[in-house]
């Protein structure tokens, strides 16, 4: 229902990603073969209890000796035994684990093509061994504080994304569940129904159905609540079943107005989180052919006959739950043989195009005169038709359409 978006603040007991983020420690390796540059360094370190150091003093073994440790910053020196200071460099680059961490190299002089050297293959920072401890300390928590923030920020997206999976799980769920609520297709010697529903990306508060009330008189609805997400389609689910079971106090549901009229008293949108809803709902005789109907600022009905007149069946209602006892006028109609009903929600015309205009409710009349929709493949048609024209698979609000036709 896009032009009736509710804006409600997020749920107390939503969770902040930030309230899960690991507190990460300064950990710091040390690389280097010679023994007393790991006591010096380690020396350096002690003051400092919030660092955590580890000295490898075996070159073969920083690969798989920082993968375990996991480190924040990585101190390399680059005249080694066995491998070379740059080669090490290149393999921490190209590791999935550790090929973010900050990683200092270390030499013996200042030279500006080995820095540069260092630089062009990944290094973050480059110190003559051994600088003064204010410095080292200054710029392992420098480069460390930015490595952490990285990794609080990818658990953040990560946290973020399991969020909106879960969300999407339960949206799934509950379009699951007002699926179920819809009545079979009904092939009865009198009356046929066809119809689909398929949810936005967000769920909106579509819910329709139809029964009959005794045997001759055959009541069909639809619905739509403001705004999208579980609380529109929880407040949908409970407005339908009040109509379905028939348990709306003091109601005759043989009359669309007093049926309007009830709902808006039981369903006042200051008692459900500001929420309120539209709705179409009629009434057909058989042994009249007469359909009384009613609406509440939802889009007119279209009921087309076999020879091709479009009449839109809609009364000039306020919608259900904006002010407390309204009044609700209905209306009625004679049904010819052969005629097909089209109940709808806005979302079924309301598509926008990536560039132009939005499809209107006249161009969807003038689509049901020359397609009839007397299949659930039929109204599958449609919706093809809208998911081209809106450029995605998926339109912005729940595509919902009941077709009945009268034999």
């Amino acid at each position: 229902m896009t032009e009736k978006e509710n804006q409600n603040p997020a749920p107390s007991g939503s969770r902040d990603p930030a309230t899960i983020l690991t507190d990460h420690k300064i950990k710091v390796l040390l690389i280097d073969d010679q023994a007393i540059v790991g006591a010096a360094v380690k020396r350096m370190l002690e003051p400092e209890t919030d660092i955590v150091f580890q000295f490898c003093q075996d070159p073969t073994q920083a690969i798989p000796t920082a993968a375990s440790f996991q480190p924040t910053v990585i101190l390399q020196d680059l005249i080694m035994p066995d491998i070379d200071g740059l080669t090490l460099v290149k393999f921490f680059r190209v590791h999935p684990q550790l090929k973010d961490v900050p990683l200092i190299v270390l030499s013996s002089k200042e030279e500006a093509v080995t820095k540069a050297d260092a630089f062009a293959l990944g290094a973050n920072d480059y110190l003559v061994k051994l600088p003064d401890r204010i410095e080292l300390v200054a710029r392992i928590r420098y480069h460390s504080r930015g490595y952490i923030n990285l990794l609080q920020r990818n658990e953040a997206y990560a946290a973020l994304l399991a969020s909106r999976q879960a969300l999407a799980a339960e949206l799934a769920q509950a379009a699951d569940y007002v699926v179920s609520l819809m009545p079979p297709p009904l092939s009865d010697p009198t009356i046929t129904t066809a119809w689909r529903f398929f949810p936005s990306a967000q769920l909106g508060g579509d819910s329709f159905g139809y029964h009959w009330l005794d045997e001759n008189t055959f009541a069909v609805y639809l619905l739509d609540v403001c705004g999208h997400g579980v609380g529109s389609a929880l407040l949908s689910v409970s407005a339908f079943n009040a109509i379905r079971s028939q348990t709306l106090p003091d109601t005759d549901f043989h009359s669309p107005d007093r049926v309007l009229a009830a709902l808006n008293n039981a369903f006042q949108m200051e008692h459900h989180n500001n929420l309120y809803f539209t709705i179409w709902y009629g009434v057909f005789d058989r042994r009249t052919r007469e359909l009384r109907f009613a609406s509440g600022g939802h889009p007119p009905a279209f009921l087309i006959s076999k020879e091709g007149t479009l009449t839109k069946l809609m009364t000039n209602n306020l919608f259900i739950g904006g002010l407390p006892e309204s009044a609700y006028q209905g209306s009625s109609v004679t049904v010819p043989a052969g005629a097909n009903l089209y109940v709808f929600s806005d979302g079924v015309y309301e598509v926008d195009p990536p560039e132009g205009s939005m499809w209107t409710l006249d161009q969807l009349g003038e689509y049901l005169l020359q397609h009839k929709m007397e299949a659930g493949e039929d109204i599958d048609a449609l919706y093809l038709k809208m998911q081209d024209y809106h450029g995605q698979k998926i339109l912005e609000d729940d595509f919902s359409m009941l077709a009945v036709h009268f034999t």
